[in-house]
């Protein structure tokens, strides 16, 4: 049940992340673009209420993982009247036979995990159909799979340059954005960077020289609650918030249209496997 004290409790912490998120920009080195982040509000498994009371405190980019979740939150009633100028992020894995739904989606801003050739062409030859005389581009990004675990999705990194060519001259309808990645879930960053964002890094660079493009231009999608700060540092330009926004997560047997928790422990839920010495170091640690 909807209280007062959880709708506090969420602008609270949303505060304390933007916060955190402007003084880790700060202390980015010069060399990095100065591309301001954008913070993504994960809220899977969340009320509408919740979303509500965040856009309420200024939020406006929510990411969402499951398609038909996506499709219940955006159509909300609530949501709808309340939230005017929402930006919903999909950034949960995307099976072919769900474009059309996603497409569907109002005020569908970005999709952060098309992984592959063929299914870049779905998106772009369905979206071609549904945006009828607009001219308007759908913004992707494509997700690489830097950790090289089973468990994750995303290109393998060496097909990384080959499948944004492909996007750029191929598929008309939609404007590549960036790179994105999971990475591997509880990384210690007393040992040094974080290897996952260095490799996207050097993927973003390798496009970059390819394409010829501006490293501006190719925004970089990484870093979630425990290491959002870190990432930023090194060069993020978008990142994923859940956990320490909305709360620990909740996937009630009952509850229509949302998928079991996948096997792999959630990235929000391995906070407090992070060292408090990691924590400590994270805010200090950055990468010219």
């Amino acid at each position: 049940m909807w209280k007062v004290a959880m709708s506090e409790e969420v602008g609270k912490a949303l505060q304390s992340v933007v916060e955190r998120v402007n003084q880790a920009a700060a202390r980015r080195p010069k060399t990095i673009p100065a591309v301001p982040p954008r913070l993504v509000a994960v809220s899977k498994t969340k009320p509408p209420e919740m979303v509500v009371e965040a856009y309420r405190q200024g939020q406006r980019n929510f990411g969402e993982n499951y398609v038909n979740e996506l499709l219940d939150k955006s159509s909300d009633p609530l949501i709808v009247e309340s939230c005017p100028e929402i930006k919903w992020h999909f950034i949960g894995h995307l099976q072919k036979n769900n474009v059309n739904k996603l497409l569907g989606v109002p005020n569908l801003f970005l999709v952060e995990t098309v992984d592959s050739a063929k299914l870049a062409d779905r998106v772009n030859s369905s979206w071609q159909r549904m945006r009828g005389a607009s001219t308007q581009r759908l913004k992707v990004m494509v997700q690489i799979n830097t950790s090289g675990e089973h468990s994750k999705h995303g290109l393998p990194p060496e097909e990384t340059v080959n499948t944004v060519k492909h996007i750029v001259s191929e598929c008309s309808a939609l404007h590549f954005k960036g790179l994105m990645t999971i990475g591997r879930y509880g990384y210690d960053l007393t040992l040094g960077p974080n290897p996952d964002f260095q490799m996207l890094l050097s993927r973003r660079q390798e496009v970059c020289d390819s394409l010829k493009l501006p490293p501006e231009d190719v925004e970089l999608s990484m870093g979630m609650s425990t290491d959002f700060e870190h990432a930023i540092e090194v060069g993020a330009t978008n990142v994923r918030v859940g956990s320490i926004i909305f709360g620990n997560r909740e996937y009630p047997n009952s509850a229509p249209n949302t998928p079991n928790p996948s096997p792999a422990p959630s990235p929000e839920k391995t906070s407090k496997q992070v060292s408090e010495a990691a924590a400590k170091k994270m805010t200090h640690l950055t990468v010219s």
